[in-house]
């Protein structure tokens, strides 16, 4: 049965059976996270973290912001924890992911698994981003740096394009160009994620 806990610094998180997830607005933390996981039944502690890179196809990056429905998400990371700890035989899963503004060189996701061997802990990793991406209610939104003679809104910055954390070439994501309103923006099939 999954425990929700709470705090004042806008942390919502979920545990059960050595699964723990949680959604913050606050700085993700490392060593918090696999302290979470450790266990001296564990000979492999790995741990993921997804940062926000300076560029995106050729542009800069100002910033990310991840917004998410924040109950469903959390069933959903929940689920997808528990379901790579029982596929990996894991000792514990540890899954965080920040909300809000994420600025450039500081982690938007962390994933810290810990298994009695190297290979275990190395495939539930990489397992379970690939679930969270794929499956989990974030969507996010990169905002650019203005270009020469771009017309910015408020904050300084150039347009921004929302899309959906799972997969940045499907559909047609909106393009909030920080001056007019929204525009319909649809990217090449062979772009990649900023996070």
């Amino acid at each position: 049965m999954a425990q929700e806990s709470e705090s004042a610094a806008g942390l919502d998180a979920l545990t059960a059976d050595g699964c723990y997830v949680a959604l913050t607005g606050a700085p993700l933390d490392v060593t918090a996270l696999l302290d979470r996981v450790r266990s001296p039944k564990a000979g492999a502690n790995v741990l993921f973290a997804g940062s926000t890179r300076d560029s995106f196809d050729g542009r800069a990056v100002a910033t990310l912001r991840y917004a998410s429905y924040r109950p469903l998400a959390l069933r959903t990371m929940l689920g997808i924890a528990s379901d790579v700890r029982a596929a990996h035989d894991l000792t514990g899963i540890a899954v965080v992911h920040r909300l809000g503004p994420v600025p450039i060189g500081e982690d938007s996701i962390l994933i810290a698994v810990s298994a009695p061997h190297r290979q275990a802990a190395w495939r539930a990793g990489e397992a379970c981003l690939e679930r969270v991406k794929e499956r989990v209610e974030i969507w996010k939104e990169e905002v650019f740096v203005a270009r020469e003679g771009e017309k910015t809104g408020d904050d300084g910055q150039g347009e921004s394009v929302w899309r959906s954390n799972r997969d940045p070439k499907a559909g047609a994501p909106t393009v909030l160009d920080g001056r007019d309103g929204l525009q319909s923006h649809k990217l090449d099939d062979n772009k990649a994620s900023s996070a």
